[in-house]
């Protein structure tokens, strides 16, 4: 097998064991990004020089006696919006076009920290609002099962990598499904561990309450050993968890859901929007998870059909509000600095080329609904309506261990076909918000292809707050399941690059 398209915990191994060098393992991955990456465009930026010391660095620790991890040497795609010191950090906007940070993310120190190679920095949809990653200052990425659609958003670029076998995993940020959404249509594993559970310090905000790093990968292993790695309490980050990690991996390499209860949440079983090969693909997957020996029951959570709007309250308010930063001030691109303009007019000429046409319209909408007099009627309901969410999760979770439903309604789209229809573009999300609003841990796994396209469908398992490893396990348990039937990963009935 190509060392390419062997998995994070295999390179891992075959580093440790001195099977493959650090330096070998990054350089295959450089040339499949150098192959493949005109066609995918997964990456925004890649520095080979860098990467290739970093693996080094490794050989070297190794060489010298020391005891490494369990990824260390391992190459990693890492999305756009976590700071680096040591290249550019621009959240695919031109605003930041070329801004080095002066600091490492939390994430970004944890990973060096690791012993993983960072290969580059991933495109994205511009500060994160999008689910498709065309709302990018550097063009659309391309999905590697089909080049004319689009690979999810905002954590396309992640997913396209990994997807391409161009990094064995990567790393993502998921406000409304950012991560779970881009997995389920290029046929990976993509997590949203519970908010809290991992650092957003260094993390370009795009809404406070809803940001939540996590892990992309090929199989649901390597994203528990990812989540392993970079997670736990950060006193950088106010909203940090002060808890132990949930024993993700000891979970996924169990991979067992015998007497588990599996409720399949009754609001997102069907209906207008959702593909029938969507559907079917589901509906397997809950037979499996019966045939595997879990108890599987229907559970209505009512207010889940009110989390889209809720959120489009909440997130484009939280956003407008940490989007202000960005005033060509202080750093990132700067317009009309002649000396014959106010600082104000200035803020607004560097605004107004600097951000996308979607970070527009949210920041409008979350400052209108922010706005006095509407404040209360928007923003101050938008809660509300997240607290019944939050109740709904509760009051499921009294009944089962975890809740199921589709990733998302469809396949990938067609690239532009939803770049002039808002609403539609928003109905990608319809199945994992809630789960961000309630701030719970959520996976997406794949179970399968469509019939109507041949394009990967996900199914997501959700579970209470801090009981992370629970995702993991059950997912785990379908994967293996799956693979048998399938006579290997999903990925391998991808068409070749």
């Amino acid at each position: 097998m190509s060392i390419i398209k062997k998995t994070a915990a295999e390179l891992g191994e075959l580093i440790a064991s001195g099977e493959a060098s650090a330096v070998e393992v990054t350089q295959a991955h450089l040339d499949r990004i150098a192959a493949v990456d005109d066609s995918v465009k997964a990456f925004v930026h890649v520095d080979p020089d860098v990467a290739l010391a970093q693996a080094r660095a490794v050989d070297d620790r190794k060489a010298a006696g020391e005891t490494l991890g369990p990824l260390a040497g391992v190459p990693i795609a890492h999305k756009d919006v976590f700071t680096t010191s040591d290249m550019p950090t621009t959240c695919s906007s031109k605003i930041l076009e070329g801004w080095r940070p002066p600091y490492d993310a939390t994430i970004t120190q944890r990973l060096r920290e690791a012993g993983l190679v960072i290969l580059g920095k991933t495109n994205m949809d511009e500060f994160a609002m999008g689910s498709s990653t065309e709302n990018s200052a550097f063009g659309p990425t391309h999905n590697p099962w089909d080049l004319n659609k689009i690979p999810g958003g905002s954590s396309g670029g992640s997913s396209a990598a990994v997807a391409a076998y161009e990094a064995p995993f990567a790393t993502g940020t998921d406000t409304g499904g950012s991560i779970r959404q881009p997995a389920a249509v290029t046929g990976l594993v993509g997590m949203k561990p519970t908010y809290g559970g991992s650092s957003r310090y260094g993390v370009i905000a795009f809404a406070s309450s809803l940001d939540t790093p996590g892990p992309l990968a090929r199989t649901v292993l390597d994203a528990a050993l990812l989540h392993e790695a970079f997670s736990g309490h950060d006193p950088m980050d106010s909203t940090s968890i002060d808890q132990p990690v949930p024993a993700v991996v000891e979970a996924a390499r169990r991979a067992d859901v015998a007497g588990l209860r599996v409720g399949v949440v009754k609001e997102f079983g069907g209906g207008e929007g959702y593909q029938p090969g969507v559907l079917a693909r589901f509906h397997e997957a809950v037979e499996l998870l019966e045939s595997l020996g879990a108890k599987v029951v229907e559970v209505s959570c009512p207010h889940f059909t009110y989390a889209l709007p809720a959120y489009y309250l909440i997130a484009p308010s939280e956003c407008s509000s940490n989007l202000a930063r960005f005033d060509g001030m202080r750093y990132g691109l700067r317009v009309g600095d002649d000396g014959t303009r106010s600082a104000e007019e200035v803020m607004a000429l560097t605004r107004a080329e600097g951000f996308g046409d979607e970070v527009k319209r949210r920041i409008m909408l979350g400052t209108y609904a922010l706005s006095s007099g509407y404040y209360d009627a928007y923003y101050g309901k938008a809660q509300q309506v997240r607290t019944l969410i939050t109740r709904d999760f509760d009051a499921a979770f009294e009944q089962v261990d975890v809740l199921i439903s589709p990733t998302t309604p469809t396949t990938a789209f067609p690239i532009g076909e939803r770049a002039d229809d808002p609403m539609a573009m928003y109905l990608a999300d319809l199945c994992t918000i809630p789960s961000n609003l309630a701030g719970n841990a959520a996976i997406s796994v794949p179970c399968g292809l469509a019939d109507e396209d041949s394009l990967p469908v996900g199914l997501q398992i959700m579970a209470p707050v801090l009981a992370d490893d629970r995702v993991y396990r059950v997912g785990a348990a379908v994967e293996q399941a799956l693979q048998d039937r399938w006579g290997g990963p999903l990925l391998a009935k991808a068409p070749a690059l």
